[in-house]
């Protein structure tokens, strides 16, 4: 295919790329766009053009995409990108007065950009991590039980160049560098950092102390053909070890983004 767009070779190569990487090209809209992000810094004329063209479908068709989902962003984004969760629980524990915090603080608006272009700051939906409210998120990585301090102390931080983790999840990269994660081209921080924590297991630690066990339902399935069933408290034992395992791993073992949504489309 020739090209006939404006992005670079390098970047139309590796749309066609992850088009190739689907029995239906058009199955690789979602990934290209974050590609397109990861190298113009938003969803630009020429990246919907690109994408168009690799996929052999009108510009029309990709621009609905782009703009149907939150994640894809016409403007120029930070470094950084800041979701508060102001849905109802987290707004309920504070996410409203930790984003009223950090519009004063940084002195922008919703969706948009510092003047010095490292923070975009924006209220997001639920992020299905109410047991850790309030959250924010980083480049779509969690960041844990924050309060309007730890909030404003989080921004300076990323601001100043000081290396942060996410609460579960990998050292924070830019955002452009989280994108062409989410294009699918891997960086070395895969699996760094724990996935869970003691809120997320609680239910298992009550089904352990009281050995309570799953129903029995009709026709199910012999676990492993013996016809006996794993209880509750088994599958709570089983589920914590393998959790505290990762807990318990380096840091500089591991990493985060593969979904996003995590933010919007995840990770």
């Amino acid at each position: 295919m020739t090209q006939t767009s404006g992005l670079d070779a390098t970047t139309f190569d590796e749309l066609r790329q992850i088009a190739a990487r689907y029995p239906e090209a058009r199955s690789g809209l979602l990934p290209m766009l974050h590609l397109v992000q990861s190298a113009e810094g938003r969803i630009t004329p020429e990246g919907i053009e690109a994408c168009a063209e690799v996929l052999g479908i009108s510009a029309a068709e990709v621009s609905g995409v782009a703009t149907f989902y939150t994640m894809y962003k016409r403007k120029p984004v930070g470094d950084y990108h800041v979701g508060v969760c102001t849905n109802t629980l987290c707004a309920v524990m504070g996410g409203d007065a930790i984003f009223e915090r950090l519009k004063d603080h940084l002195d922008v608006g919703n969706d948009e950009t510092t003047a010095d272009g490292k923070i975009t700051l924006e209220h997001i939906e639920c992020n299905a991590a109410c047991d850790y409210a309030p959250v924010m998120t980083v480049n779509w990585e969690f960041m844990d039980d924050m309060t309007p301090q730890s909030a404003t102390q989080l921004v300076d931080d990323l601001r100043s160049g000081v290396e942060v983790s996410s609460t579960r999840g990998a050292r924070l990269c830019t955002w452009r560098e989280a994108e062409r994660v989410l294009a699918g081209f891997p960086d070395d921080r895969a699996d760094e950092g724990p996935s869970a924590g003691p809120a997320s297991l609680v239910g298992l630690d009550i089904a352990r102390e009281n050995g309570w066990t799953a129903p029995e339902v009709e026709g199910r399935a012999a676990v492993a053909g013996t016809g006996s069933r794993k209880s509750a408290a088994e599958s709570a034992d089983t589920s914590r070890a393998e959790t505290e395992t990762r807990v318990d791993e380096s840091p500089a073992d591991a990493k985060h983004l593969d979904n996003p949504a995590k933010g919007d489309d995840a990770r």
